[in-house]
């Protein structure tokens, strides 16, 4: 234990130092700065909820059709963000790895902690901003909300703890993960309840855990006008034996890194 904490300061002060290189390289100081992270999913949103709105009407299976997209769309983002900002990451920055102090994946952890909270400002922004018009809707339980982002979060970032270093062994690896991210819209939960679809379709979403993650934002965003479908142990479970073999692959990838 002695050991430990200084050891974690340290790790902390890395991050820290990481996560405003990162701010500075891509948002720089002019205009909005850091905010623009938070503008961009957004503006995604309330152009998609919108657009479902119209299609949709005002109201569907007696929720807002606007609130439940916006309310879907935001983490969809911050996970399509946040496995785009992880390709060939080590490789950009490896410059960096002659500090004994930085780890592999603190990179990870950097990136992702700027598009989890990032994207959390905007869901908090845009909630009280459209619930001050009344078109969102004021938490029933907020913190099954919270909770359910903070399902989501790890979830994406075991996803990057995998996908980082296949990146870098693997080229095809690196073409597909855009696409990938697309493939997902329909295992995450963003545009319906599992309790609106099909029992065969029920049965093959339960096996996606960022569905149960929505599932429970949805609950504690609607409360009992919705039914919501969901278990606290898998998705957490599938996440981190996510980052166990991710951490691993990071171990592999770091003895064939060339640091130039």
């Amino acid at each position: 234990m002695g050991k430990l904490l200084p050891s974690l300061k340290v790790q902390g002060r890395v991050i820290h130092a990481l996560l405003v290189r990162e701010m500075s390289t891509r948002f720089g100081r002019d205009n909005i700065g850091f905010l623009w992270i938070m503008v961009e999913p957004v503006l995604f949103a309330l152009l998609v909820g919108i657009m479902y709105r119209a299609i949709q009407g005002p109201e569907h299976h007696g929720v807002s059709v606007f609130a439940f997209v916006v309310s879907g769309y935001i983490p969809l983002v911050m996970f399509r963000h946040a496995i785009s900002r992880c390709v060939m990451l080590f490789t950009a920055n490896g410059a960096l790895m002659y500090h004994r102090q930085i780890k592999i994946y603190d990179f990870i952890f950097a990136r992702f902690v700027i598009e989890s909270v990032g994207h959390l400002m905007a869901y908090a922004f845009i909630g009280l901003a459209l619930g001050a018009f009344g078109l969102f809707a004021i938490p029933e339980y907020p913190g099954m909300l919270i909770l359910g982002y903070l399902y989501y979060s790890i979830f994406t970032l075991g996803v990057c703890f995998v996908l980082t270093p296949l990146s870098e062994v693997s080229e095809f690896v690196e073409k597909i993960i855009p696409v990938t991210t697309y493939i997902m819209v329909p295992f995450s939960g963003t545009f319906y309840m599992v309790s609106w679809l099909t029992p065969t379709a029920q049965d093959v979403l339960y096996y996606s855990p960022p569905v149960h993650a929505m599932e429970m934002m949805r609950y504690g965003l609607f409360g009992n006008a919705v039914t919501a479908t969901y278990d606290f142990v898998y998705p957490l479970a599938f996440s981190l034996i996510c980052m166990m073999i991710g951490l691993m692959l990071c171990r592999h990838v770091r003895r064939d890194l060339v640091v130039e």
